[in-house]
């Protein structure tokens, strides 16, 4: 393994388009996500993802993230945002990580060496990146999960007993609060996102406070890598006029589930998360066959006429049938044409652990999770 540089505006770019393919539909917009970046390439701050094993055991690693919601705000939204005079955002979302770290810094009373992405994830991982960057922090060439999620004990670090607080909040209006201490990771997931809520969007927030040799242990590895190359394929199959799924499902394994028009999305916003449903009408050899795909900021079950495919801790991925880019859920349109893949999960989620905490019944589905792999061979 080794380091990634992005220096350029397209390896900025391809590496949000890898990023946002892993997101699963969640992770914030991939736009705020080159902004982020782009800011630091103006600045002439190469981009450094560096390997793990360049860690110290005894430094000091802190893990920034956006929490909250990506619904699009709806007017009546905006007038309620209005009325707490949220008019006019003062933070980027990278100012959000950044000041979150220094917020952390401040009241743990220590330096933070390194950062560590929580996932994979058009913006999330983006203003990691950006913000580590400005600070000259390292930020390693891996993420606590492999994907995106919405709920921060879908990680690693829970996976392994490991404490996630304190947690430092700053959201893009300048309101700063911490999360001294939680009863446990769900009860930290809440108050995160009441924040967050509070703050109608996303806020930054910063804990998981480890030492070098604790975070390389948890770490998925060499994932910002397998991002910037993957974003990379899709682009040169635009280029080619090949077919990107086909090059897609060539390079990394995995399946298209269904192809078809998105004809119907239900929707709505809920205590922090993006909650709702796709539907795509099955078109050429899928003529006459349905998927729906349900998410909560992400994509975590897909049936096929009724019947469950995929399901997380498994991928899910919507991609345009014509282009290969994701398609973040906020910016799902019904008439796309789409595909709909489906990939294993990491290993780090191949446990009980993980699936109780992530697979679909921890979502209120009525569903025992099978890997697709099986399904897959199956079918």
């Amino acid at each position: 393994m080794a380091n990634l540089v992005l220096k350029t505006r397209q390896d900025v770019e391809d590496f949000v388009r890898g990023c946002a393919f892993y997101a699963t539909g969640g992770g914030g917009l991939p736009a705020n996500g080159i902004a982020s970046l782009m800011s630091e390439i103006e600045a002439g701050r190469d981009l450094v993802m560096t390997d793990h094993e360049e860690l110290a055991d005894d430094a000091v690693t802190a893990c920034p993230f956006l929490m909250g919601s990506i619904a699009p705000h709806t007017p009546e939204v905006l007038a309620e945002m209005a009325g707490f005079g949220f008019t006019e955002s003062v933070n980027t979302e990278k100012d959000r990580m950044r000041k979150a770290i220094e917020e952390l810094e401040d009241y743990m009373e220590i330096t933070i060496d390194a950062i560590v992405p929580i996932e994979l994830a058009g913006a999330n991982t983006s203003a990691a990146v950006a913000a580590a960057s400005e600070m000259g922090k390292m930020v390693l060439n891996g993420d606590y999960t492999g994907r995106a999620i919405p709920e921060i004990q879908q990680t690693t670090p829970y996976l392994q007993g490991k404490k996630i607080t304190p947690i430092s909040s700053v959201d893009e209006w300048g309101n700063v609060c911490f999360i001294k201490d939680a009863t446990n990771y769900r009860v930290a997931e809440r108050l995160g996102k009441l924040i967050s809520a509070g703050a109608y969007g996303l806020a930054g927030q910063a804990g998981f406070v480890l030492s070098g040799k604790e975070a390389k242990d948890l770490l998925v590895k060499n994932t910002m890598t397998e991002c910037y190359d993957l974003g990379g394929l899709i682009r040169t199959a635009q280029e080619d006029r090949a077919d990107p799924v086909a090059r897609i499902l060539a390079s990394l394994g995995g399946w298209e589930i269904l192809r078809g028009t998105l004809v119907n999305i239900d929707d709505e916003d809920r205590i922090g998360y993006y909650w709702g449903t796709h539907t795509i009408a099955g078109s050429g050899d899928d003529d006459g066959r349905e998927a729906k795909v349900w998410f909560k900021n992400e994509h975590h079950v897909c049936w096929v006429d009724d019947e469950p495919v995929v399901t997380s801790p498994d991928i899910i991925v919507i991609v345009e049938r014509a282009t290969g880019e994701p398609v973040p859920n906020p910016l799902a349109k019904v008439g796309m044409e789409v595909s709909i893949l489906a990939f294993p999960s990491r290993p780090e989620f191949k446990n009980q652990r993980a699936i109780d905490i992530l697979g679909p019944r921890y979502f209120g589905f009525d569903i025992e999770y099978r890997p697709v792999e099986e399904t897959m061979a199956q079918s």
